[in-house]
């Protein structure tokens, strides 16, 4: 059985996949206007992957700003069926700080104005999608088991709170966040998943925690932007060698 064609966004500060044999870059069209960039198609382990870079190749994009819409139709279109999404976030839940990675499990949204849907418009019949557990749980496990596999150790689960930004959050946001049920907190994880689901995407999110979130750990009186540049730069890379160890054993079609 060919291997499903699998899809990766990556997030702050992964503009593109240093393992990844680059065959073309192609600008596609969608009905919901221009994605973030091109579509890097190439391969890895000799496994065809298309990559998207959210913010733009030049991470010009703020969160609120990004064509979610556009990004995942585009995608689609062009054949993944698989999608991980690779996104930078605060830590808030205890043990979550700089440099963990984690594969949440649930999400809670708290952004608002964005293009949440595919079916809106005069002519769209009005659909609801089952979003009791947003994440494709096959994905996930096959994300938790090539991070094991190549022993990098990973937080199973998590509780993904996305706000709207672009700003940070405030002391008191994170803590009604955690009173929320919260782990972890970031700004592109909606309506990406919701509109992943719309379209029968096998969707996950590898999370890197770049930093405390405010009022915790190290950023009980700030978060350093300068520092969260630099667990970027690290994390990143184990980030990369647990895709490619994903696409290496290719399992779960």
């Amino acid at each position: 059985m060919t291997a499903p064609v699998l899809g990766i966004i990556g997030g702050t500060g992964l503009t593109q996949l240093s393992n990844l044999e680059v065959s073309r870059r192609q600008v596609v069209r969608t009905p919901f206007g221009e994605p973030s960039g091109a579509l890097t198609f190439g391969r890895i382990h000799d496994r065809e992957v298309i990559f998207l870079a959210r913010h733009g190749y030049g991470h010009t994009i703020a969160p609120h700003q990004v064509n979610y819409r556009a990004n995942m139709w585009a995608l689609h279109a062009e054949g993944v069926q698989r999608v991980v999404s690779i996104a930078s976030v605060g830590g808030i839940a205890s043990g979550l700080g700089p440099g963990v990675l984690c594969v949440p499990d649930q999400i809670i949204d708290y952004t608002w104005g964005r293009k949440s849907t595919f079916f809106e418009g005069p002519d769209q019949p009005v659909t609801h999608i089952d979003f009791t557990h947003p994440y494709d749980e096959r994905l996930r496990q096959d994300l938790l088991r090539a991070a094991r596999a190549i022993g990098e150790k990973i937080v199973e689960g998590g509780v993904y709170a996305t706000t709207q930004g672009p700003r940070l959050e405030t002391a008191a946001e994170i803590n009604r966040l955690e009173r929320d049920g919260a782990t972890v907190v970031g700004m592109t994880g909606m309506p990406e998943a919701a509109l992943a689901r719309e379209l029968s995407l096998a969707y996950a999110t590898l999370t890197v925690v770049v930093n405390h979130a405010a009022g915790r750990g190290d950023s009980v009186d700030g978060i350093s932007l300068d520092d969260i540049k630099a667990v970027l730069q690290e994390s990143l890379g184990r980030a990369r060698r647990i895709l490619e160890k994903l696409l290496e054993d290719c399992v779960s079609p």
